[in-house]
């Protein structure tokens, strides 16, 4: 046997010897795979930086088979390139080209593949639990990274901070992206922060990675952001400020390119949507082609903590408004824990209209639209704002640097914002999309949340991912040309109505609120609706949530499902039998017996605005409403604040980078 185990070795030894000669490697150094005849070594993101005429030294990795080769070295700067670094051990060389270079080195055979030497840097929890950092990868040639470039963003709300680095353009410029300051509060003149509210809402939507190398980047940060201020330096505003500001932006949208209002703010729902000033000023926006976003309220629960249906402000009863509530990410980027925060406003909407008859006729309209992180977020502090000055504990104690100085807020303020920030990131992708189909995308690619009803969470949590996959998706020219209904909407396959992030996947849910109904069906996405066109366009006034279905599909086409069990009549929302106004709702089978429905008729104020806290009539409502924003909730962790000045050293060290979770 011995002898045979040497025979054998002194065998594999002499072939092993023979192909050394022969100039053969043995299998266990085999290199790089071969790529396939015809395809592509040079990665698409190169390629579209070729194609977009590119001027200037592009910085780019070659992967080789072996070691780089002298020669190939030789070529790139004989090319009129630059070799940076001869990285032997993993067998890539970086360098600097010319565009015209690009393909006659992808020839070559000691060369694999040709990359871009792409930025890699920290990246933010909001930014990957809401998926936003994949997205930031499906833009094209024609529209760039997708982070919100050349889309106006206007922030309605106590100003902003005008020399805050979040709002610069990225961590290397000292440019603003702050375009335009307005300012509609009487008796003030100012346009900066003093509340310290607008500052921390601009920067969820639009924060950039200048501070903290990234780790508090908004969803779109490189949009460009107008302060339109009207919230005092007390927080508090008036509904006549509001809908100048909203005017305003109307008649500028062309000026700055406003395709998104947010507004982080509030007041009780009297009036009918049809009737209410706040309600109809958001409709005009909506009509001229701008999309809105709006916070639900922070009036989910009384003072004992019970649970309140029948809470959601206004302007978040409008149905052309995307309306959004909380989520509490408890800190991690994964989505499995996410729950809607306790203090989240609930619907159904309780805004009425009176008959002749002296009959309250309530809209009960379905809201919020979706949820989005809102607890303890970290973001842009606005130097000496009234909320620190009332808790210093909200400061993260990040750095010194008055100019990166983050805190911590809670609320659906919060929450609003990120989800305007993707529509900004939907309208860069695909800019024939009108409001309503911006609106239609972001509910259908949510994710519901398991334990929680239609009326806390609308259609889910915020997906930006799928949400801006989908928008890729959508034909160009809905907004200049609709087409007839039941024509096809995409303009290339319909993608997976799954996505993965932070590892984990899930089912999109796959459906839209419409008034008192959750319709479902691939139709919603396959088909174009009338629902999703723009009124001031094809002048029919039709909207998203705004509308009866009608069988011979004026509307909506076949294969859409409305959810089952739920009935219409007078305006009031029935299932098995159980009346709203018994202060029990039942909806799809979900039993909110728990829940408490806002009284008929009882009136938390009278028209006071405070940046998304309803004031209550009691110094204990008052209290409580106005501590959301500074407490969260409480339960389980929240985003954890990084040291600014340890994370630029970390990122001044010769490695690659770290992922900040």
């Amino acid at each position: 046997m011995r002898n045979m185990r040497i025979a054998i070795s002194f065998l594999l030894t002499t072939i092993l010897l023979l192909w050394s000669v022969a100039g053969f490697k043995p299998v266990m150094q085999l290199e790089t795979k071969v790529l396939a005849a015809g395809v592509s070594k040079v990665s698409p993101d190169l390629r579209d930086k070729v194609n977009s005429g590119a001027s200037g030294q592009i910085p780019v990795v070659f992967v080789t088979p072996s070691a780089p080769t002298t020669s190939l070295q030789s070529a790139v700067t004989g090319g009129g390139g630059a070799v940076k670094k001869n990285l032997k051990n993993v067998r890539e060389l970086t360098a600097t080209l010319p565009a015209s270079q690009i393909d006659k080195l992808a020839a070559r055979t000691d060369v694999s593949y040709i990359a871009l030497d792409r930025p890699v840097r920290k990246e933010g929890h909001l930014e990957i639990t809401t998926g936003a950092y994949q997205a930031r990868n499906y833009g094209t040639s024609t529209t760039g990274t997708i982070n919100g470039t050349g889309i106006g963003i206007a922030v309605l709300d106590s100003g902003i901070a005008p020399n805050h680095h979040s709002f610069f353009v990225d961590n290397t410029s000292t440019s603003t992206r702050i375009v335009a300051n307005v300012n509609f509060v009487s008796n003030e003149t100012i346009t900066n922060d003093p509340y310290g509210h607008g500052t921390h809402v601009a920067a969820m939507a639009a924060g950039s990675n200048h501070v903290a190398s990234g780790a508090y980047t908004g969803v779109a940060p490189r949009a460009n952001i107008v302060n339109v201020r009207v919230l005092n330096s007390q927080g508090t505003g008036s509904a006549s400020d509001v809908v100048a500001g909203v005017d305003w932006c109307i008649a500028n949208k062309a000026t700055y390119n406003i395709r998104v209002i947010n507004m982080s703010l509030g007041t009780t729902a009297v009036d009918s949507y049809q009737n209410d000033p706040l309600c109809l000023a958001v409709r005009r926006a909506v009509d001229a082609g701008i999309v809105v976003v709006v916070s639900a309220g922070n009036a989910g629960k009384d003072a004992s903590g019970n649970k309140i249906f029948g809470s959601i402000h206004s302007p978040g009863i409008e149905p052309s408004a995307i309306t959004v509530g909380a989520a509490n990410t408890f800190g991690t980027d994964g989505r499995t824990d996410d729950q809607v925060t306790t203090y989240s406003s609930r619907g159904p909407t309780r805004g009425f209209y009176t008959d002749p008859l002296g009959v309250k006729h309530y809209d009960n309209l379905i809201k919020p639209d979706l949820i989005a992180p809102g607890n303890k977020m970290i973001q842009a502090e606005a130097p000496g704002n009234a909320i620190l000055a009332s808790d210093p504990s909200l400061d993260t104690g990040i750095t010194t640097n008055i100019d990166h100085k983050m805190m911590y807020m809670s609320g659906t303020s919060m929450a609003a914002p990120a989800v305007a920030g993707a529509a900004a990131l939907l309208v860069q992708r695909n800019p024939g999309l009108t409001p309503n189909m911006v609106k239609a995308i972001l509910e259908y690619t949510s994710n519901p949340l398991r334990n929680f009803n239609t009326l806390e969470q609308g259609a889910g949590l915020l997906n930006v991912e799928g949400a801006v996959r989908l928008a890729g998706a959508v034909r160009a020219n809905l907004s200049s040309a609709p087409p007839a209904l039941g024509a096809p909407l995409l303009s290339v396959s319909a993608p997976s109505q799954t996505s993965n992030i932070a590892g984990q996947n899930f089912q999109w849910g796959g459906g839209i609120i419409q008034r008192w109904n959750f319709l479902t069906g691939s139709n919603l996405i396959l088909k174009y609706q009338k629902i999703y066109g723009q009124s001031s366009v094809e002048n029919a006034g039709v909207l998203l949530s705004d509308g009866v279905l009608s069988t011979d599909g004026v509307l909506v086409t076949d294969g859409v499902l409305i959810s089952d069990g739920v009935l219409v009549s007078d305006g009031v929302l029935l299932a098995d039998g159980v009346l709203l106004s018994d202060g029990v709702l039942q909806v799809m089978g979900i039993t909110m017996s728990e829940g408490v429905l806002l009284s008929d008729g009882v009136l938390i104020s009278d028209g006071v605005l405070l940046s998304d806290s309803v004031l209550g009539t009691s110094a204990a409502n008052t209290s409580l409403a106005q501590s959301v924003i500074k407490l969260g909730d409480n339960t389980g962790s929240f985003m954890n604040a990084v040291d600014d000045f340890v994370v630029d050293v970390v990122n001044s060290l010769p490695v690659i980078g770290t992922k900040k979770r």
